[in-house]
């Protein structure tokens, strides 16, 4: 009776003494997310760019040769995917924690106990086996299957286990980050040699109008009408422009080795279609609405991802303050010779313990775990939040561009017409003595940058487009 009441005074206190290691810190309260806006503009059509495939939003044949081998090549496209891979792992180890852990194992041991002591008194007089008494020293042979096993009662394991899970995901929408960010890259890039290539153009038929100016200024020097400063100023305009040309050739060597970088290959000639720079742009805006970006955006997904398993975290460093249930068990043959070690049902043996754990003392460690992950937990809201204004922004940056941009191009357009006439003009006024040849100068050079400003005005909005297309999410499907 007295060890029933022990019994039940033991199994009191301990019951107590758990109750009060389990107290948790409270959760800090987390910020509240900023609702969305319900359109970029007046309009509320669904309809968006982000739905269109990269193969057919980009219609030139080139740069879908190109993208096509990025996706193939590069090195921050592979290092993406391995890092996919890694999380897969995560999730696999995770899994497997919620399961019992079985091993077979194969001991052998040998034990001497002292003569003086109570192991070899008994061991001694003990009868082991057909009249004989146990040997000093004695061997000891084990072959048996052994477990252990962690009972997940407050849902810490299968936490662990989900943000293993929303961390693969996450890995998953980086990949699919890196993928449009790259196509993207790659497409600005093949705009920017297709402008160079334009401008050089320019500047060829540039030098052959000056170089026409400067015979005509000799020719005219001969018949008195004009003087050597004018050659000379003709001739400076020429060098100028051949020196511009050179400047540019160098920039088209550095833009075709960041697309060979892209593709993951060394410096060689990018295949590229001359007249796509001309065509108009590749289709109607489409933005839809601003909720479809967090659906289309791989960034805002990913961030939604990373907050997901930081929910989870907490919760799994709040079920470490709570008892931990553990079952360890082994079955197998024992027996002191190996003639005698699969013998049954003598050498059969086997154990099962359990055992309940709580932290009592020195709770520092598991209450810090809890305190960074509830931080970590609100520095994910606040990046979240971060990251969908920062894609609401974008959107509505890239429509207000690409909307002054066609304002531009179109004027541009008109001030290039005028322009144009005004070197014809100026050239048949010279050849007549009835304009000098800084008139000359001034509409040449002004009738180039003209030209250049346009190309550039195209090639930007060509990125205009590629960008807008990125923002909205497009290119990884």
């Amino acid at each position: 009776m007295k060890i029933l009441q022990f019994l039940a005074k033991t199994i009191l206190v301990c019951i107590s003494i758990l109750i009060i290691s389990c107290s948790t810190i409270p959760l800090t309260q987390q910020p509240i997310l900023k609702e969305f806006p319900k359109s970029f503009s007046f309009s509320t059509d669904s309809s968006t760019l982000a739905h269109i495939k990269w193969n057919q939003y980009f219609t030139d044949s080139c740069l879908l040769n190109l993208i096509d081998t990025a996706i193939e090549n590069n090195l921050d496209l592979q290092t993406a995917i391995q890092r996919i891979e890694m999380a897969k792992s995560s999730i696999l180890l995770r899994k497997g924690e919620l399961a019992p852990v079985i091993s077979v194992a194969a001991n052998a041991a040998q034990n001497k106990f002292g003569s003086y002591t109570v192991n070899a008194a008994g061991n001694n007089t003990t009868e082991i086996y057909k009249g004989q008494t146990i040997p000093s020293p004695s061997l000891d042979y084990i072959f048996s299957l052994q477990t252990s096993w962690e009972v997940d009662v407050w849902g810490k394991l299968h936490n662990q286990k989900k943000a293993a899970i929303a961390r693969f995901m996450s890995s998953i929408e980086a990949r699919n980050l890196v993928l449009t960010n790259i196509i993207a890259e790659v497409s600005i890039s093949y705009y920017e040699l297709l402008a160079l290539d334009n401008e050089i153009e320019i500047l060829n038929q540039t030098i052959i109008l000056q170089e026409k100016a400067m015979e005509n200024a000799k020719i005219l020097k001969q018949a008195g009408k004009a003087n050597e400063l004018a050659i000379k100023q003709f001739e400076v305009q020429v060098l100028n422009s051949k020196s511009l040309k050179v400047h540019l050739k160098q920039q088209i060597t550095e833009y075709e080795n960041r697309v060979n970088f892209l593709l993951g290959r060394y410096p060689q000639w990018i295949a590229r279609n001359l007249l796509s720079l001309n065509k108009s742009l590749p289709i109607q805006l489409k933005t839809g609405i601003p909720a479809q970006l967090l659906q289309n955006r791989p960034d805002i997904k990913q961030a939604e991802f990373e907050l997901m398993a930081s929910k989870a975290d907490v919760y799994a460093a709040k079920a470490a303050f709570y008892p931990s249930l553990n079952i360890t068990g082994n079955m197998g043959f024992q027996a002191f010779r190996t003639n005698l070690l699969f013998v049954t049902p003598q050498s059969f043996t086997y154990g099962v313990l359990g055992s309940l754990t709580a932290p009592l003392i020195n709770k520092s460690a598991i209450k810090a775990e809890f305190r960074r992950a509830n931080a970590s937990q609100t520095e994910a809201i606040y990046n979240y939040q971060k990251t969908i204004i920062n894609g609401y922004i974008e959107v509505y940056n890239e429509i207000a561009n690409i909307k002054n941009l066609e304002q531009i191009y179109t004027l541009k357009s008109s001030e290039n017409v005028a322009l144009t006439q005004a070197v014809e003009i100026s050239n048949e006024l010279f050849k007549t003595g009835r304009a000098n040849y800084l008139e000359v100068l001034i509409a040449q050079q002004k009738a180039l940058d003209a030209n250049l400003e346009l190309i550039t005005t195209k090639k930007s909005l060509f990125r205009a487009m590629i960008n807008i297309y990125k923002t909205l999410g497009g290119g990884w499907k």
